[in-house]
């Protein structure tokens, strides 16, 4: 017996993926790599925590995108868990062209050449130990290296196109 469709019903496409995933809160981070212009760096809601042993995280990366160059060659990743007071500086490293380490981006390098932000919830150094191809983009494998998670403050979420704070 087959099932009849309900009226929102849409076949598999880009628009539909788009769709339902804004409706899936998700955190938001900032990846950073240390690249042969400089630092470059992205927001990502993609970040996932693999494997406790090794500890190991993932994050996906449009081949397209202007970090994926620098991102595609580095040993190292800085990954920054933002916080509910940074929705300007989430917005800085979502947007195409924008100078995302000029002021007021307050970051240092930090270990491995790593570009680490400043006043995040918590960051991670991370050595790349795969590019996995997927479709248009490709998701990154890292391990941790070392991090802080001593940060202040309610994490920053994703969800139906804006940043937001948890509500109580």
């Amino acid at each position: 017996m087959t099932a009849t469709p309900d009226l929102g019903t849409q076949l598999a496409s880009p628009d539909l993926l788009r769709s339902v995933f804004r409706r899936h809160a998700a955190g938001v981070a900032v990846i950073t790599a240390r690249g042969d212009g400089g630092p470059v760096g992205f927001t990502a809601t993609s970040l996932t925590s693999v494997s406790a042993e090794p500890p190991l995280v993932s994050f996906g990366i449009g081949v397209g995108a202007s970090s994926w160059p620098a991102i595609s060659e580095t040993a190292h990743v800085g990954v920054h868990i933002l916080g509910e007071h940074q929705q300007e500086l989430a917005g800085v490293f979502a947007r195409s062209g924008a100078d995302r380490f000029g002021a007021p981006t307050g970051w240092r390098e930090g270990p491995e050449g790593v570009p680490v932000l400043d006043d995040v919830l918590a960051w991670l150094v991370c050595r790349v130990v795969a590019r996995v191809p997927a479709g248009d983009h490709r998701i990154v494998l890292a391990e941790v290296v070392l991090g802080d998670p001593t940060g202040a403050g309610r994490p920053l979420l994703y969800h139906q196109g804006r940043f937001n704070g948890l509500r109580e």
